[in-house]
């Protein structure tokens, strides 16, 4: 089965999934803090991730998630959307981009308060 490893500034994990998986649910899987405001339906962009190996593994990006991820911040070329990338038989190593940081700690306020009483959040830049 394929890994899919999550890098931010705040932690490091990985998972191994089932071909097929979302990277959504690999990184709820694996505690990765890849925030979701719509809850993983393709209609916001804070699931915006940046895939630094196995792009090519991934499904096939559709018309809808390029369309929201125009809306995001920071986009590049291996830029995806969570909800919309399934894994593939590869393993796959995500950055989380500050924007989806950003999001999750809005989802998990209490999250962002016992990281902000630690010094960790917001990130120092």
């Amino acid at each position: 089965m394929p890994k899919v490893h999550f890098k931010s500034p705040l932690d490091d994990v990985t998972v191994e999934v089932s071909p097929g998986t979302t990277l959504l649910d690999a990184a709820e899987k694996a505690g990765a803090q890849v925030g979701h405001s719509c809850g993983g339906v393709c209609a916001c962009s804070t699931c915006h991730v940046w895939v630094r190996k196995g792009l090519e593994s991934l499904s096939e990006q559709r018309d809808e998630e390029m369309d929201r991820l125009d809306m995001g911040f920071d986009v590049r070329p291996y830029s995806r959307l969570s909800c919309q990338s399934e894994v593939g038989q590869e393993d796959v190593h995500v950055e989380i981009t500050e924007e989806s940081l950003s999001a999750y700690m809005d989802e998990n306020p209490v999250v962002r308060r016992r990281l902000a009483s630690e010094g960790k959040w917001p990130l120092k830049k």
